[in-house]
């Protein structure tokens, strides 16, 4: 029993449209049930008004305000009315308005007690404090409960933003520490095992002129040929691990300007990206603006959530220019830590090119990041 109850909680948020179609489904079955409860016998023109109104409910998602209007009549005819009720709370689910949602409630409440209006006693200036209750209770309910739904959807979709950042930035701790070991690996081998292999090969050298053997001449050039070739196999593999420190496996094929436009479309907010006409860059120079940018993407989605991002990627005066600029803030911002450890390494790695890093607020409460990097480190 508690698999297929586990199985069905899964599958209810799967994300299939199922769930959804199955409780609509629901609803207008039991707005049908509460007409039919409490059905009126009437002209026929008001049961198809009343029958409408229950209908609607099966688009109550995508248009909830002309919906709940559809179902207005409804009270006027019947009183109490599911439907309508129903209708208000999808409203309260889909807006954040207080004055919207009060005059809905205010008018679902007075159509409620218009068929009662001059009826004599029931109206008496003493029922009047229950009649108001009685027709302001459900409304009220209806768009707390919506109201409560809706925040409780946005606050899973915070959790879920500041667990993907969590994550982003455990991520980026892990690369940096790989980053630290492959520089510390990289400085051993740079000055111990090239001092001994450059030895070798003065050494050689200095065999090959000093004799006279043809075969120990022979020799000393093969061992003096290998140790330049291993020098040159050592400094590229010292450059290689410089570079890397992202990924686990160090022959993974790093990020190139190509694959920026993929990283901006793919970014989960408005941002457009703007590309000048530019020279060949050197690898660490794209893998440069490539990390700048996505540093700035995730810094952006975190702390300024619902603001559009410009890129803008161009050479300027003698250099090649990466800038980021977004918005202020489009929703409440939630305050999260950070280190600010990306915003360092984007400065060391600027630094390591000759370079220039910038990150500070906009005049209009956004935020800039900005690489500029030397056309002359690049050669």
């Amino acid at each position: 029993m508690t698999s297929l109850a586990a199985r069905l909680t899964a599958w209810w948020h799967s994300g299939s449209r199922w769930p959804a179609v199955l409780l609509d489904v629901a609803l207008i079955a039991v707005a049908g049930a509460d007409l039919a409860f409490n059905y009126m016998p009437g002209n026929w023109w008001d049961d198809i008004v009343l029958v409408a109104g229950v209908l609607a409910l099966a688009v109550r998602r995508r248009f909830p305000l002309a919906v709940f209007i559809a179902t207005l009549p409804m009270p006027l005819l019947m009183g109490q009315s599911a439907a309508s009720l129903i209708a208000l709370f999808t409203v309260a689910c889909a807006t954040r308005n207080r004055w919207l949602l009060g005059g809905c409630a205010l008018v679902y409440a007075g159509l409620t007690i218009a068929p009662w209006w001059g009826g004599g006693d029931i109206l008496a200036e003493s029922a009047w404090p229950v009649w108001g209750v009685y027709s302001l209770a459900p409304a009220g309910a209806a768009v707390f409960l919506g109201q409560l739904l809706q925040t409780k959807r946005e606050l899973s979709r915070r959790l879920e933003e500041i667990s993907e950042v969590r994550e982003h930035e455990q991520a980026l701790a892990t690369q940096k520490v790989l980053a630290q070991e492959r520089a510390h690996l990289a400085r051993e081998m740079h000055d111990v095992v090239s001092h001994q292999v450059s030895l070798i090969a003065v050494r050689a050298g200095a065999l090959q002129v000093s004799t006279r053997e043809s075969v120990s001449i022979e020799a000393a050039d093969t061992i003096r040929t290998l140790a330049a070739r291993t020098l040159d196999e050592l400094r590229y593999m010292v450059s290689v691990l410089r570079a890397g420190g992202g990924s686990g496996n160090g022959l993974a094929p790093q990020p190139t300007l190509d694959q920026l436009g993929a990283l901006v479309d793919n970014a989960g907010m408005e941002a457009h990206l703007e590309t000048g006409p530019l020279p060949e860059l050197s690898p660490p120079v794209q893998r440069a603006i490539y990390r700048t940018v996505q540093e700035a993407l995730t810094n952006a989605r975190k702390h300024a959530p619902g603001a559009a991002v410009h890129i803008q990627v161009a050479q300027d005066d003698g250099a090649v220019q990466a800038a980021v600029v977004n918005a202020a803030p489009g929703r409440p911002v939630v305050p999260l830590p950070s280190a600010k450890h990306g915003l360092i390494g984007l400065k060391q790695r600027a630094e390591l090119l000759g370079g220039t890093f910038e990150a500070g607020p906009t005049s209009l409460g956004g935020w800039r990041v900005a690489l500029r990097v030397p056309l002359k480190s690049m050669t």
